[in-house]
């Protein structure tokens, strides 16, 4: 894409990047007010049926993403004009989500900057090798690759183990304001969950909340990984990478139906995201109907997303997703070498 092409661009997409506090406002009531009140239902319920109550956790958990959202526009400076108002509700958007803001504001930045930069993986984003770097990893490297891809370990044992190990550890080199942010939410979030098991007790407050984070950390790891991994999604190293084509080319368009794309904060618009994050969440979709060369972006549907699920390692070659199944071929090619080689030193004692 020509820098010509590149600036027309962003000259587009440039207008929506103004948040509105009318529209800001509207969301925190349309979001949280329905939140609240759906998990209050979800506990009442538990005196009548289970069965009542797990769809109604399920409809609840579908807010925790959307306020998820809000949080994730928070860490762009995007939901408000203000920067303090921004991080006063992002961090408190965080602890009900699980999320420390300062620490997790910082590793999505860095995701945004390297997106599909093969140079730069590790920080925000699904672990990806290419068919080279699997083919030329050790019998364990493939395992551990193979466990974290599944499916099961990714949307299942994904959740619990961000919610309760990742998200409450700070790194290392944090700085001051990073550290004290994370210590704050793991404060909050002990307190809260404390004074609610005070007042309804443990066992009906995880019967409720337990489903509700798991089903909305599930549906939060699904749309992030089915926005970067599809088959032609675009990959390249430091020297070919460009910011744009990463952005419109790596990032998909998820078109969903009316609703979902209501409750997930538009974030199906992703290609939009990445292009200008400082567009808010409600106005990802103007600015993709407004912008002829973003409707050419990638689509999925809820049907086409779900062959991602076998795209696990990325073909440079072909520059495509593959299944583990369609290179076989290479590790048995490689395993036969090896026993060739290892058989050699005895031939030749012979």
């Amino acid at each position: 894409m020509s820098k010509q092409k590149t600036t027309e661009l962003r000259k587009n997409v440039a207008p929506f990047e103004k948040p509105n506090t009318k529209s800001s406002i509207k969301q925190l009531i349309n979001t949280f007010l329905p939140f609240l009140l759906l998990w209050f239902l979800a506990y009442q319920s538990l005196s009548v049926s289970y069965w009542l109550t797990l769809p109604l956790a399920i409809v609840t958990a579908g807010f925790v993403v959307r306020i998820f959202i809000i949080f994730h526009d928070c860490c762009h400076q995007s939901f408000f004009k203000s920067r303090k108002v921004n991080n006063i509700l992002g961090t408190i958007s965080g602890v009900i989500t699980m999320f420390p803001y300062e620490q997790w504001k910082r590793s999505h930045s860095i995701h945004h900057a390297t997106s599909s930069n093969l140079d730069k993986r590790g920080t925000g984003d699904v672990w990806v090798m290419t068919v080279d770097e699997y083919v030329a990893a050790s019998y364990w490297g493939r395992l551990a690759y193979r466990v974290y891809r599944n499916p099961i370990v990714m949307f299942g044992l994904g959740p619990i183990y961000l919610f309760f190990v990742s998200n409450r550890l700070n790194r290392k080199d944090a700085k001051r304001k990073e550290r004290l942010n994370t210590y704050l939410t793991n404060f909050s979030i002990v307190a809260v969950y404390a004074l609610l098991c005070w007042g309804i007790g443990w066992q009906a407050f995880l019967l409720v909340q337990a489903p509700i984070l798991f089903v909305a950390g599930s549906l939060g790891i699904w749309l992030f990984y089915v926005q970067h991994q599809f088959e032609d999604s675009y990959f390249e190293n430091e020297k070919e990478w460009d910011y744009v084509k990463a952005a419109v080319d790596g990032s998909s368009y998820y078109k969903l139906p009316k609703f979902l794309q209501w409750v997930t904060g538009n974030i199906g618009f992703h290609h939009v995201h990445h292009l200008a994050p400082r567009v808010p969440n409600y106005n990802l979709e103007k600015a993709h109907e407004s912008t002829p060369p973003l409707q050419k972006a990638t689509t999925i549907t809820l049907s086409t997303s779900l062959k991602s699920l076998r795209f696990r390692l990325l073909d440079q070659q072909n520059k495509s997703f593959v299944s583990f199944k369609e290179i076989k071929h290479l590790i048995d090619n490689k395993k036969s070498r090896m026993n060739l080689n290892n058989k050699r030193p005895n031939l030749d004692k012979n």
